[in-house]
């Protein structure tokens, strides 16, 4: 299950991710069972989470935390994948990318962060 929260103001697919992350999770070997937070954030939000967890007070643009808890239902959750939008726009524009390709390669990372053993 892939869940994804998100402010309205910020210009998601949401199809386009939920594609990326069951893409991901095929190529993990990882079924239906196991779960992942998407949560973007705008840069506030992300400096306030970056200083208080990795003590860097600044706005990064992806930040992974893993949990690998086993819920009540006997699904997996695999943890959340911050990703900060406003900073996900200046890191596209200065690689002269897309947001949506930059979304996407940050999400990766974020993903490959929540399993560092699989």
């Amino acid at each position: 299950m892939i869940n994804i929260i998100s402010s309205s103001r910020y210009k998601i697919n949401r199809n386009k991710i939920k594609k990326t992350v069951s893409d991901f999770f095929v190529k993990k070997n990882l079924d239906e069972s196991h779960m992942v937070n998407i949560v973007f954030v705008g840069k506030n939000k992300m400096k306030s989470i970056a200083t208080t967890y990795k003590n860097e007070p600044v706005a990064l643009p992806v930040l992974s935390f893993p949990y690998q808890e086993k819920q009540a239902d006997g699904k997996i959750f695999l943890g959340e994948v911050f990703l900060c939008y406003p900073q996900v726009v200046l890191l596209a524009a200065e690689r002269n990318k897309k947001v949506e390709e930059t979304i996407n390669s940050l999400l990766i990372h974020g993903l490959e962060n929540l399993m560092p053993n699989l």
